[in-house]
């Protein structure tokens, strides 16, 4: 069953690659409607980043990249969109998880999970990868302790290209 599961997921990840974004309407934190399929980093490498305030997996990821993120930045002009998928109900607790970590990244609100569907995402954490031109390069689901590392050598890759 395991080897099931994994051959999906893999199927899954291999669909999205070279993929562009959907264009879905979401918000960000000032209540500012965004169309994802604008999302971009003028030219630059960016990162999209699913997660919740009920998971802790997604807190964990989150904070490690927020830890390396200014150098990441400085390296290779990298920007993380984090789009919390917490329903409507939830949002407001959104901003004060935020401030409490610390997070220095765009923060969007897929609410109705719209975005999230539009993606094919069906576990969090995922990230995706994606070029200076919107392009999905790579995408991971789930978090392991120290896999920035890879998200790093990924983005360093691109900006190589």
């Amino acid at each position: 069953m395991k080897k099931y599961i994994l051959l999906v997921l893999i199927m899954m990840i291999a669909c999205n690659m070279n993929a562009q974004l959907p264009s879905v309407s979401i918000k960000n934190l000032e209540g500012k409607t965004i169309d994802t399929s604008t999302l971009n980093n003028n030219g630059l490498p960016f990162i999209i980043d699913f997660w919740a305030t009920w998971c802790k997996p997604c807190q964990r990821e989150l904070s490690a990249i927020n830890d390396v993120y200014a150098d990441w930045q400085k390296d290779t002009g990298v920007k993380l969109y984090a789009v919390s998928i917490d329903q409507a109900q939830n949002v407001a607790k959104v901003k004060p998880k935020v401030d409490a970590l610390g997070w220095d990244f765009d923060i969007l609100l897929d609410s109705n999970g719209d975005f999230k569907r539009a993606m094919g995402i069906n576990l969090i954490p995922h990230l995706i990868i994606c070029d200076g031109k919107g392009k999905i390069i790579k995408s991971y689901s789930g978090y392991t302790d120290g896999s920035e590392g890879e998200i790093y050598k990924t983005l360093k890759e691109i900006i190589k290209k």
